[in-house]
């Protein structure tokens, strides 16, 4: 006697494949997951309009800016407000950064060990800004597990660095197993020592990608509550004059 297998039946019988999220690109190596991420998030350029709240151990400050980038070489950003901020620009070209103050009416280099400070008092650094390289480039990634984080099923990676000159020794990053979107990052120095921790939230469909719209960056080896990135406008592929990334415009 034959017996017929109707779609219900074969929808219940797989849905423990369904629902095991290890089910779903379960051969998928650390290389090839990063290379997903960099393929979801990475466009020619961008125009993001945000905000930067940082969290003092007394009060919080916000810091208005637009910034335009290309690639990752290239990005020049102008902050907006508050007033005391307000006509400060940066342009980061090919490894190199300079800030303009209306103040000093001054463009000034940012290099060396100046690159470890603050940017205006956040928990990044310009050196965490000035490493444009991808990520490939300096870690040989390995996957090494699979976790739920906030709710969401995520790829566990870790990344050592294959190169000297990197700010960070080694990474641990949740990878969105869906959306290959990292939810969380951490980042640690030679000795194993945390030194900075990173959760992305917000994540929404813009155009074709993924992209978060909300980052909570947090120095561990600082008071405080860390600084909250969060994206108010975000275009990509637009049409971005290439005299922009030139010094000249600092001061216009």
């Amino acid at each position: 006697m034959k017996h017929t297998i109707y779609p219900l039946s074969i929808a219940i019988l797989l849905l423990p494949l369904l629902l095991d999220g290890s089910s779903i690109s379960n051969d998928l190596t650390g290389k090839e997951i990063m290379e997903k991420v960099d393929e979801n998030m990475s466009s020619k350029n961008r125009v993001v309009e945000s905000s930067m709240i940082i969290h003092g151990k007394r009060r919080d400050r916000t810091i208005t800016s637009k910034t335009w980038s290309v690639g990752t070489t290239q990005s020049f950003s102008e902050y907006l407000s508050p007033a005391r901020e307000a006509g400060t620009k940066m342009l980061k070209v090919d490894g190199k950064l300079w800030i303009y103050t209306p103040q000093t009416d001054r463009i000034i280099q940012i290099s060396g060990h100046l690159l470890r400070q603050s940017v205006m008092g956040s928990d990044m650094s310009y050196e965490d800004m000035m490493d444009d390289r991808k990520l490939l480039d300096v870690y040989e990634a390995k996957r090494v597990g699979q976790e739920e984080f906030n709710g969401r099923q995520c790829y566990l990676v870790e990344l050592n660095a294959i190169v000297e000159d990197v700010a960070y020794y080694s990474q641990k990053m949740w990878v969105d197993t869906e959306r290959f979107v990292p939810l969380k990052q951490e980042l640690y120095a030679k000795s194993g020592k945390l030194l900075k921790r990173m959760e992305l939230k917000d994540v929404q469909k813009v155009g074709e990608r993924w992209y978060p719209m909300t980052a909570i960056y947090k120095d561990m080896l600082k008071d405080g509550k860390g600084t909250e990135y969060r994206i108010a406008q975000l275009a990509f592929d637009q049409d971005i004059p290439s005299h922009v990334f030139t010094k000249g415009a600092l001061k216009k």
